[in-house]
């Protein structure tokens, strides 16, 4: 697991890491892992300010991080800036960060932990280094980079002491343990009450403030905890209502939760997540209500709307968007809660809808297809009525924080209705007010082309030419000019490949269908069930071959992942299967670079044992490639119709065959994208399945070696490979009713006494072939001594 190693000196904030790091009460919606980015067309970025980010909707706990992992490291950018305007002039910025943070090297973990010993060490010294006015290692060190005497170094040098003490306690080490971690504490009273007589009498408000939190983060983190809660209420009116305020706040929260006052400490949580922005993701966490009684206990506290709002959006995180919008709009229409919220109800939205063009059709039965008019009865039925017209109702209203959120809501909520005129007027409207942002306008862009490509229900001439701009800009231009990670235009990318194929179908244009469709046997594997059928395969290799494309047909082409060596080279493997060497050439030699390809073992030779790995580490004399080995498959079938040394050439081309299937060591001829990859032979569609497993040509030349064999060792060995040919078919009938593995039943028949075998322990028993076998095939061995 990753971990961060980030500063050890007073940057941890959060109450809820001692209180209320436990179990959520309902998770953040969102079922799906990969939902962000690859399900959605509505990028959140794009409307809510960077804070809100980890409560947009998603499949984990927060979006994009998981878990919080920020615990000592949230403030430490404000922190550092904070100190660096006070000393400026008096300490430089490296120095600062040095002395709160560490040096910005990389290093382990072990590095890491000396140099925050190492700096807190000369902390320590040069605080009694000031008490003792005698110089020490330390101060001889510093005093040569800063002036230790400047009344401002030393304020900061006695401040880093006493926070140091605390960091003892407040610091955590790794993020995740299988063990309850037992919460530490300080109870060094002394040093608490030396913390707050210094607040007590500084009069430097900058240092004021600091010790006044230094002061509220000791009694919390001590056993006296009631003490925190005197603290913070003695003196919060007289505290700028800053980051350091509602850090403080957030303490009294966590220890309001631990005493179960769940009301108040939701009420608290509330306010810190309205007003500091960097505890959001801390405050929506920790934020519990245990029941409804809780919860309307908290909203009786709010003291005015934009409390109020606050609550609720929260409270919308874990419950009904919708309901948290309508109550927050109207407190305060213009709260930016609004637009977190938003977002998470037009994604939910866009989670209901089927982008698939498919259904289910029923158990262990292919999906059905849909065509566009029936994909979008379906989806239009799943629209929500009440988000939509309460969006609606906001976006009409334009007087909201960001009016363009709640335009391009409804106008991608008109969309999925189906309502496209109207649509087009919600975007229209929306570039009144959106911010001349890239993000902003790529959103618009995308929202306009998934309406326009929603407008088509037959494909024209005419409306192709409203989509071909934008294709090409989905398909080529942002993949290779977008450089951030947050704008979602991969939803749209394969959607609209989906809904165009469905237009072909229904244009009864199978290739042009296949073309932004591509078939895939299934997520596992990528064969293509398209090119099993002849009449398809010469089709789309004359469409692919064609130089007169169309505009749509120019992008379709340089989309499709398949080009023509990859189908001359399916071709090639279809035609050495069926023993059609002479047409297998030409194919091969039609792949570019694949015919070069070479055999990770050697395909000619022909083993007891069936181990392709065995094979693969052999020494080889030589490296046979792909079109090598169809020139001396030609050569010695040339030979064979010669009568030409008969045995030796049947004998190393029913190796070749063999070879070549899915039991012997040349598995990777065959495994190419139209065909498919694996490790079963149940990875692969029924067609391809039945080619790689069919052993009737290496069975063939083995017969055919056997009737040439002049000795009996010879006819021992044939017999012994032709045994070989016989097991695998016999494993194929069994199980070629099998859909996958996992559905075989054990019926406690591992292997039968095949007909080799048979003539092999009658007739050649007397061979050391015979013997051989029996030392190393564990079948034969057993049915022998049975």
């Amino acid at each position: 697991m990753k971990r961060i190693f980030l500063s050890k000196l007073f940057l941890v904030s959060s109450a809820s890491l001692l209180f209320v790091y436990g179990i959520i009460y309902a998770c953040a919606d969102g079922d799906d892992w990969d939902f962000f980015g690859y399900n959605s067309n509505f990028t959140p970025e794009t409307f809510a300010d960077k804070s809100y980010s980890p409560l947009f909707l998603a499949g984990d706990v927060f979006y994009g991080v998981g878990f919080d992992t920020e615990h000592n490291s949230r403030f430490n950018e404000n922190i550092k800036s904070d100190w660096v305007t006070y000393l400026k002039g008096v300490v430089d910025a490296a120095t600062v960060n040095y002395f709160l943070i560490g040096d910005d090297k990389s290093r382990y973990y072990s590095d890491e932990k000396n140099t925050i010993k190492n700096k807190e060490e000369e902390v320590t010294q040069l605080h009694v280094y000031y008490k003792n006015k005698k110089e020490n290692t330390a101060s001889v060190k510093w005093g040569k980079k800063i002036s230790l005497k400047d009344n401002k170094v030393k304020s900061f040098i006695e401040f880093l002491y006493l926070a140091q003490k605390i960091e003892t306690v407040s610091i955590g080490g790794d993020y995740w343990s299988y063990d309850p971690v037992v919460a530490k504490t300080f109870d060094d009273l002394k040093m608490i009450q030396s913390i707050e007589n210094v607040y007590n009498t500084t009069s430097d408000p900058f240092l004021k403030n600091r010790y006044w939190f230094l002061t509220m983060k000791a009694r919390f983190y001590s056993s006296d905890k009631k003490t925190a809660i005197d603290f913070f209420n003695k003196t919060e009116n007289s505290v700028p209502k800053n980051t350091l305020y509602y850090r403080a706040l957030s303490y009294v929260a966590g220890i309001y939760y631990k005493q179960k006052k769940y009301a108040l400490s939701n009420y608290l949580y509330a306010q810190v997540f309205d007003k500091c922005p960097e505890l959001r993701i801390v405050t929506a966490y920790s934020f519990h209500p245990k029941n409804d009684a809780d919860w309307t206990k908290s909203l009786a506290m709010a003291k005015n709307n934009k409390e109020k709002a606050a609550l609720w959006a929260i409270h919308g995180y874990y419950k009904d968007e919708k309901q948290a919008i309508e109550k927050i709009y109207e407190l305060d229409p213009k709260s930016e809660h609004l637009n977190y919220l938003a977002t998470r109800l037009v994604n939910k939205q866009e989670q209901a809808i089927n982008n698939s063009f498919q259904q289910n059709a029923g158990e262990n039965v292919p999906m059905k297809n849909q065509t566009v008019a029936e994909n979008k009865t379906e989806n239009q039925s799943k629209i929500d009525k009440a988000g939509f017209d309460l969006v609606g109702k906001i976006a009409a209203a334009g007087n909201t924080d960001r009016p363009y959120l709640w335009d391009l809501s409804l106008g991608y909520l008109q969309t999925l209705k189906g309502d496209y005129a109207n649509a087009d007027k919600s975007y229209d409207k929306a570039v009144k007010t959106l911010p001349k942002t890239e993000l902003a306008g790529m959103q618009l862009r995308l929202l306009r082309f998934v309406n326009n490509l929603s407008k088509i229900d037959k494909l024209t001439d005419k409306n192709e030419k409203t989509i071909l701009a934008d294709l090409n800009w989905i398909y080529n231009e942002l993949p290779k000019t977008y450089k951030g990670q947050e704008f979602r235009y991969q939803n749209a990318s394969s959607w609209n490949r989906s809904y165009l194929s469905a237009l072909y179908k229904g244009k009864l244009d199978p290739v042009m269908a296949e073309i932004f469709g591509e078939s895939r046997y299934s997520y596992w594997n990528d064969g293509n069930s398209f090119y099993d059928n002849e009449k398809n395969l010469l089709d789309i290799k004359a469409f692919l071959s064609k130089s007169n494309k169309t505009e749509i047909e120019k992008i379709g082409a340089g989309i499709y992942s398949l080009k023509l060596k990859d189908i001359n080279n399916f071709q090639a493997v279809q035609a050495t299967f069926k023993n059609k060497i002479s047409e297998a050439i030409g194919f091969m030699q039609q792949t570019d670079s694949v015919q070069y390809q070479t055999f990770l073992g050697n395909p000619f030779n022909g083993n007891i044992k069936d181990c392709h790995d065995c094979d693969h580490v052999a020494y080889q004399k030589k490296k046979y490639s792909y079109l090598d080995f169809l020139n001396t498959i030609k050569t010695m079938q040339e030979k064979l119709a010669q009568k030409e040394d008969v045995y030796t050439n049947s004998l190393l081309l029913g190796n070749a065959f063999y070879n070549i299937t899915h039991f012997g060591n040349g598995r990777t001829f065959y495994e190419i994208t139209i065909v498919g990859y694996g490790s079963s032979p149940y990875s692969f569609r029924d067609s391809m399945k039945e080619m790689i497993t069919n052993c009737d040509v290496p069975k063939m030349y083995y017969q055919k070696a056997f009737e040439a064999a002049a000795t009996k060792e010879q006819k021992a060995k044939c017999i012994y490979l032709i045994s070989k040919c016989e097991r695998n078919q016999y494993y194929n009938n069994k199980y070629n009713k099998v859909n996958s593995w996992w559905e075989i039943e054990d019926d406690k028949i591992n292997f039968i006494a095949w007909n080799g075998f048979k003539t092999l322990k009658k007739e050649y028993s007397d061979t050391k072939y015979y013997q051989d076998v029996i030392a190393e095939c564990g079948y034969f061995n057993t049915y022998v001594n049975q």
